[in-house]
C-alpha cells in the first residue's frame, strides 16, 4: 500500500510538470505528438486531436513530446517554428506548474493547521542574546544575512551551517519595527558525533538530524536509525542515551555504535570530531499557529520560498562537497521515505498521515521545479540556456551541436540515476 501511495504522489508531481509543458505548447499552437505518464513500454494509449496519450510501465517520470522539438522543422505546428519567447514559455511552464502545485497544497495545509512563524519563545537570562536586547515574542526576519520567515527555516539554517562562534547577526521585528543586532555568543570546544535526538521524548533513541561532514553522517547513519548500543552498553531509550553520554563524555576516543536501520542491525566505529560550539542564547517557535485568510496566503508564499531556498542551498552544498552524491535520493529512496512517513504518522491518526503526505508532495514538487531549472544539458534549465543564447545572438545554435550536448547530458543523468538507485537500495538494506 505504501508503494502505491508513493507512486500516486510521484505521478501527480510529474503529471503537473508535464501538464505545464502541454498547456503552454497548446496555447502556442505547437503540436503535442505524445503526452505520457511513466517510462518504458506502453501499457495503454489513446489518440485524441492528433495527440497520443500513454500510460507506461515504470511509474517514474513522464514526457510531453512536441513536434519538431528535436530539431526537425515540420510546418507551422512544430516547436522550432515558434518564436524564442514562445519556446521559453513552454520550457519554463513545467517548473512553474510544480511551484504552483506546491503553493496550492501549502494553502490547504496552512488553512488546516497554520504556519510556524520564526518567533522567539525564550531568551536565556544573562546570555549575550539577552544583553543584545532580544526578548520573548520578537520575530526573527534575518539570520546571518539570510531571510527568515518560518521557524523551520531558522532551524534549517542552524542545522546546515551551524552557529558561528565569533559573531551572530540577526534582524528581528518588534511592534512592527525592525532592529538589526550582533552579539558574540557563548562558545566552547567539545567533541561531537554530529547528530541530534529527542532527550525529552519517551521511546527508542532515534537519530533526529545529522550534520554533514560529521562522524555519524560519514559512517552512513541516516535520520530515523535507532541507536541500540554504545561501546557495548545497551541503549533502550532516549533517556538512557542521554545518561550514557553524561557518564561517558566524548574525548576523541573512537566509539563503537550498534544501530538499527530498517529491519537490519549494523555495527560501526566512529571517532568524535572536535568542534567549537556556540549557543544561540534563545529558543524559537517550531509549532504551527492558525492564520487569518491573508496570513494563509502570506505564509503559503513563504512556504514555497523556504523549500526553494532549501533546495538551492542543498545543491550548493553538493557542489562544494559538504554533501556528496551518497546523500542524494532517487525514486527508490523517495518511495522508502514516504513509506516511513506513513508508518510514523499512523499513531497520530489518518488526518496527520494525510498532512505529512501533503508536506512530502510539497517537498517533491518544489524540488522538481527547482532542479529542472538547473542549467544542465537535457534538463529544462539546459534548454533555457540555448534559448537565451539564441535570444541574445538573434539566431539559434546549430541543432546538431545542441543535440550532441543534450545527449551527453542525458547519458550523464542516466548514469547518475542508476548510481542513485543502487545507493538507495544499499541504504534500505
Amino acid at each position: 500500500m505504501n508503494i502505491i501511495i508513493a507512486i500516486l504522489i510521484f505521478s501527480l508531481v510529474v503529471i503537473v510538470h508535464e501538464m505545464g509543458h502541454f498547456l503552454l505548447a497548446k496555447a502556442n499552437h505547437i503540436m503535442v505528438t505524445e503526452f505520457s505518464v511513466g517510462m518504458g513500454p506502453t501499457l495503454f494509449s489513446t489518440v485524441r486531436n492528433e495527440t497520443k496519450y500513454s500510460l507506461k510501465l515504470l511509474p517514474f517520470g513522464g514526457s510531453c513530446m512536441m513536434l519538431g522539438e528535436n530539431g526537425e522543422e515540420d510546418g507551422e505546428a512544430s516547436f522550432n517554428s515558434k518564436s524564442v519567447w514562445a519556446r521559453m514559455s513552454v520550457i519554463l511552464a513545467g517548473p512553474i506548474f510544480n511551484l504552483l502545485l506546491a503553493f496550492f497544497i501549502s494553502i490547504v495545509i496552512i488553512s488546516l493547521v497554520g504556519a510556524d512563524p520564526s518567533r522567539i519563545t525564550s531568551v536565556k537570562e544573562g546570555s549575550p542574546a539577552a544583553e543584545a536586547g532580544l526578548q520573548e515574542g520578537d520575530l526573527i526576519t534575518r539570520y546571518e544575512g539570510s531571510s527568515i520567515s518560518l521557524g523551520r527555516e531558522l532551524y534549517t539554517e542552524v542545522s546546515l551551517d551551524g552557529i558561528p562562534s565569533d559573531e551572530i547577526s540577526l534582524t528581528y521585528k518588534r511592534d512592527g519595527k525592525k532592529q538589526d543586532i550582533t552579539y558574540v555568543p557563548y562558545a566552547a570546544e567539545k567533541y561531537m558525533l554530529g547528530y541530534t535526538y529527542y532527550p525529552d521524548v519517551e521511546g527508542k533513541a532515534e537519530v533526529a538530524t545529522l550534520m554533514p561532514g560529521y562522524p555519524f553522517a560519514k559512517a552512513g547513519l541516516q535520520v530515523g536509525d535507532i541507536i541500540l548500543e554504545v561501546d557495548g552498553t545497551v541503549i533502550n531509550s532516549n533517556k538512557e542515551l542521554e545518561q550514557y553520554f553524561n557518564a561517558h563524555p566524548l574525548d576523541g576516543t573512537a566509539v563503537k555504535i550498534t544501530y538499527q536501520h530498517g529491519e537490519r542491525i549494523h555495527d560501526t566505529e566512529v571517532t568524535p570530531k572536535l568542534s567549537k560550539n556556540a549557543e544561540l542564547g534563545f529558543g524559537f517557535n517550531m509549532a504551527r499557529e492558525k492564520q487569518s485568510p491573508l496570513g494563509v496566503l502570506k505564509y503559503s508564499v513563504r512556504e514555497i520560498g523556504y523549500w526553494v531556498k532549501t533546495t538551492i542551498k542543498s545543491l550548493g552544498m553538493l557542489i562544494t562537497g559538504k554533501f556528496t552524491v551518497n546523500d542524494l535520493s532517487g525514486p527508490v529512496g523517495v518511495v522508502n521515505e514516504i513509506g516511513k512517513t506513513i508508518e510514523t504518522s499512523k499513531a497520530d491518526g489518518g488526518f496527520y498521515v494525510l498532512l505529512n503526505l501533503l508536506n512530502f508532495t510539497i517537498l517533491l514538487s518544489a524540488n522538481l521545479g527547482v532542479m529542472n531549472l538547473v542549467p544542465f544539458p537535457a534538463l529544462d534549465g539546459g534548454r533555457m540556456v540555448f534559448l537565451i543564447i539564441e535570444a541574445i545572438r538573434g539566431k539559434a545554435i546549430k541543432q546538431e551541436v545542441e543535440g550532441m550536448v543534450n545527449f551527453a547530458g542525458l547519458m550523464l543523468l542516466m548514469a547518475l540515476m542508476v548510481f542513485v538507485m543502487f545507493n538507495d537500495i544499499r541504504k534500505i538494506f
